[in-house]
């Protein structure tokens, strides 16, 4: 047993002094059931925290004073003797739904299951908090439903589909309490069962899933018999209508204002066989006809209906054999009040109740194909509405129209044949003896390209564009983008010469091209149907590829003789294998072979393009901007001049001139490059000669100190003016001691006069100046350990022509002297030995201190002599 209810006082007073707690629920009012059902009563616990599962015991009493045991969750010999046989049998057995709550189930209630059931939850808790049980009251009432069908054995019932049909089923109850009936009708079809129509206990009626359109229309019905029979009513029964019908009841009570479904009960009513509507369709097989005439075809009719069935009749018509219905064309119908819906050409005509004619007037090409009829049968249904029973469709008849076929052919031939890549390619398709080409008859014309490949190769075709019969020209992926932008030009020349003429032809172009006229007819609607294909025998375009040649010649018209006077040279250019071409030129220039005062680099000067527009490259000299002029003689002769020749502009002069092609009009494709033969410049004078040299006063120095270098320029052979002379000096360093790395420039005077000093990243300061007309001192102030390696100085000389104009001179070097930065030792190390000198003086005045005081303090002994011993050694100073 478990523990016992606490009373409603005690409760309450629990109640308000925890608050809510543990509470026990099972259903309120009471439970009613009908013996041989089955009774399920939950119960669960709210505001659980205990362990994972809620432990449950059940206990009954018919009375609701004395309870028995009954069953429990956690304990096997809890129920009484009354009950274990049930229990062991499965007829009593209690099911977990979860932690904290479980269902009492009773299979097949008996009478005596009649009374109070408690649920409770055995507790240990030190206070008790909430309510720990709970009791439902449950009332066992005596079968009183009865169900059955209208006839005895159930009946089947064979229908054809469109008739009408009913169903009875009889239901009634003598229970003593006010109970009421719930009846549904159910469709069983193998394992398969769908809901019909249901008249609820509340006497609303709800048509099942798929009835409702049935129902509102008033093709099925539920009506009441009497006070026990029920009647479905169908009025067109339908293929889906087949199968076992059975009627399902069941007895309803309210308690406390809510229902109770107390017991239900089903019993299988008739089985209901649909039988097929039998309709078939026929046509002629084959049919052939002359252009211009009339075709007729009939479609007969088979059926097993005589009743009230109304036919509709449609005619298709379809290209192939293997197009289904919804590809078909719709020719004519005839609907099921006879009315006829078709086109100007066509007619249908109802000859008799089975028989059906298409009728198709002037004939043409376009009408050979597959003609089939389709046929419904309909029949009347429920508030004027239409149901169709049955549908057909014949095989289809194969109509074949005679008509004259134009007879031509066709010939393809290049009337411009490319030689270069670029060259315009010209097509011609002519059409030849036409031969009964009526004015019904319209040619077009589709253009095909084919690769060149080898004769063991799948090759497949590409359209390139096709002309419908509309005149609508259409391009294929090849060739419509070049279409679109004029470069392939498709056209109709005359009334049998189509031309296609491919305006730049490129290298990818090369390869087969054929043209297929096809000739079109004219239809009764004014469109065109094509009729027939000729294919010309294909034209290759091709054109041997080789290899584009470039030779540029460069030479001297006057010989140069000396600075100041003008350097010409003139290039010519002689090409092959090019298209069209055009030449752009650039000048260069380097050192000659031997010349080692600079780096032999290739410096560009000025160009020509292929459109005549001169641009300066890398020429610096902006005093002479206009001193270089490079022009255009001839399509293949190009000069360049240079005015005022300078000492500094000896060297090797070249052309290089790269041959252009005409592409897309004003596009160029590079075709080729050359270089010309070398024009030298070489100043044969016997004026001055100038060497440049470094000196220095202090090549070591300590770190913090000048580093002074002079540059010195000696000039050697002709005697000059000082003020017909001028210098651009430029200082350079590597700091290394070799000249592996790359030197850095220090600073640099021009002959103006101006100093330049370059960026560092120590605190050196370097100045420069001019000490004389041939010394230029360089000094580097408050030297640091960086500063060390090779210093060497860069002189451009300067000198005024006897005309008053200043000439450039070849840029020389000196030879490179190394400069070593030493440390001062002494400053170095002076104030380290001070400070060591002091520490070590402070540490032995320490030590002495510390030595003193612990000998005088810690180490100090005294010694006791006796006056016999004293006397002992004064006697024996006496001896």
């Amino acid at each position: 047993m478990g523990r016992r209810a606490p009373r409603p006082l005690l409760l309450a007073l629990v109640w308000l002094a925890f608050g809510h707690g543990r509470v026990v629920r099972v259903p309120t009012g009471t439970l009613v059931r009908v013996v041989g059902t089955e009774l399920v009563i939950p119960c669960n616990v709210s505001d659980y925290d205990g362990p994972s599962e809620q432990n449950f015991d059940w206990s009954f009493s018919s009375t609701g004073s004395s309870f028995v045991e009954l069953a429990s969750t956690w304990e096997v010999g809890f129920a009484a003797q009354l009950y274990r046989e049930r229990l062991q049998r499965g007829e009593i057995l209690l099911r977990r739904t979860a932690n904290d709550a479980v269902e009492l189930h009773i299979k097949n209630v008996l009478p005596s299951d009649q009374g109070h059931y408690k649920c409770s939850t055995p507790s240990t808790d030190a206070t008790v908090q909430g309510n720990y049980e709970d009791t439902v009251h449950v009332k066992v009432l005596a079968d009183a439903l009865m169900v059955g069908p209208s006839v005895r054995p159930p009946p089947s019932l064979s229908l054809r589909e469109g008739e009408p049909f009913e169903l009875r089923c009889v239901a009634s109850t003598a229970s003593p309490l006010h109970t009421h009936l719930a009846l549904l009708w159910e469709l069983h079809r193998g394992p398969m069962h769908r809901s019909i129509l249901a008249l609820t206990h509340e006497g609303r009626f709800h048509p099942g899933p798929g009835y409702e359109q049935r129902y509102h229309s008033g093709d099925m019905r539920l009506d009441t018999m009497g006070s026990d029979a029920y009647r479905l009513s169908v009025a067109r029964a339908l293929s889906a209508d087949q199968g076992s019908y059975r009627c399902v009841v069941s007895e309803w009570i309210t308690e406390q204002g809510s229902w109770q479904e107390i017991q239900e009960k089903a019993i299988e009513v008739a089985t209901v066989v649909i039988q097929p509507t039998v309709l078939q369709a026929a046509v002629p097989r084959t049919v052939s006809v002359v252009e211009g005439k009339e075709l007729d075809l009939s479609c007969n009719i088979t059926t097993d209906r005589v009743d009230d069935v109304r036919p509709e009749v449609t005619w298709y018509f379809k290209r192939t054999p293997e197009s289904t219905l919804p590809a078909s064309h719709m020719l004519a119908r005839l609907d099921r009040d006879s009315l006829v819906h078709s086109s100007p050409h066509v007619a249908l005509s109802h000859v008799d109740a089975r028989s059906y004619h298409l009728l198709v007037r002037d004939v043409s090409k376009e009408n050979s194909g597959y003609y089939f009829c389709y046929v419904a049968l309909w029949v009347p249904g429920h508030n004027r509405s239409w149901h169709k029973v049955a549908e057909a469709t014949s095989a289809s008849a194969n109509v074949g129209v005679i008509w004259l076929e134009p007879d031509y052919q066709v010939y393809l031939n290049a009337s411009k044949v490319p030689g270069f890549s670029d060259d315009p390619t010209e097509l011609e398709c002519h059409v030849l003896d036409m031969k009964s080409v009526e004015a019904s008859v319209r040619l077009t014309v589709s253009w095909y390209y084919r690769m060149n490949r080898r004769s063991d190769d799948v090759v497949t075709s590409e359209l390139l564009a096709v002309m419908d019969g509309d005149w609508t020209l259409r391009f294929g992926e090849r060739s419509k983008q070049r279409a679109q932008d004029g470069e392939f030009i498709f056209s109709k020349e005359h009334t049998d010469t189509f031309s296609f003429r491919i305006q730049r032809t490129t290298e990818e172009d090369r390869g087969n091209y054929y043209c297929v006229v096809s000739a079109w007819i004219r239809q009764r609607n004014n469109s065109w149907v094509k009729s027939k294909d000729i294919f010309s025998k294909p034209v290759s375009i091709f054109w041997a590829s080789e290899e584009p040649m470039l030779v540029v010649k460069a030479r001297q018209p006057k010989p140069f003789f000396a600075a100041g006077n003008t350097f010409e040279m003139t290039c010519k250019v002689s090409s092959k294998n090019i298209k069209s071409p055009r030449y752009s030129v650039l000048i260069t220039s380097e050192k000659p072979v031997g010349d080692l005062s600079s780096a032999n680099e290739t410096k560009s000067i000025i160009s020509l393009d292929q459109d005549s527009v001169v641009r300066l490259e890398n020429w610096t000299d902006t005093a002479r901007v206009d001193g270089i002029v490079l022009e255009k003689v001839q399509e293949d002769e190009f000069r360049y001049r240079m005015y005022q020749t300078q000492v500094s502009d000896a060297g090797l002069y070249r052309c290089l001139v790269t041959a252009w092609s005409p592409v897309q009009g004003s596009l160029w494709r590079e075709a080729a490059t050359s270089l010309s033969n070398p024009i030298e410049i070489d100043f044969q004078t016997s004026g001055p000669i100038f060497n440049a040299s470094v000196h220095s006063d202090t090549p070591s120095v300590t770190r913090g100190e000048l580093i002074r270098l002079f540059c010195i320029v000696t000039v050697e052979g002709a005697v000059l003016d000082p003020d017909d002379m001028a210098f651009d000096v430029s200082w350079f360093a590597v700091h290394s001691f070799g000249l592996d790395k790359a030197p850095v420039l220090l600073s640099s005077l021009d002959r103006k006069g101006v100093v330049t000093v370059a960026q560092r990243d120590w605190k050196s300061t370097i100045s420069l100046e001019r000490v004389s007309v041939l010394e230029f001192l360089l000094q580097v102030h408050g030297s640091e350990d960086q500063d060390f390696g090779n210093y060497y100085c860069s002189v451009t000389p300067w000198v005024k022509s006897p005309t008053g104009s200043w000439q450039k001179e070849m840029e020389i070097h000196s030879r490179p002297i190394f400069i070593t930065v030493k440390m001062d030792v002494l400053n170095a190390f002076k104030y380290p030995l001070l400070i060591g000198v002091g520490l070590s003086a402070v540490i032995g005045l320490l030590s002495c201190l510390i030595g003193y005081c612990s000998a005088h303090w810690c180490c100090k002994k005294e010694v006791h002599e006796t006056r016999r011993e004293r006397r002992r050694l004064m006697s024996m100073e006496m001896d």
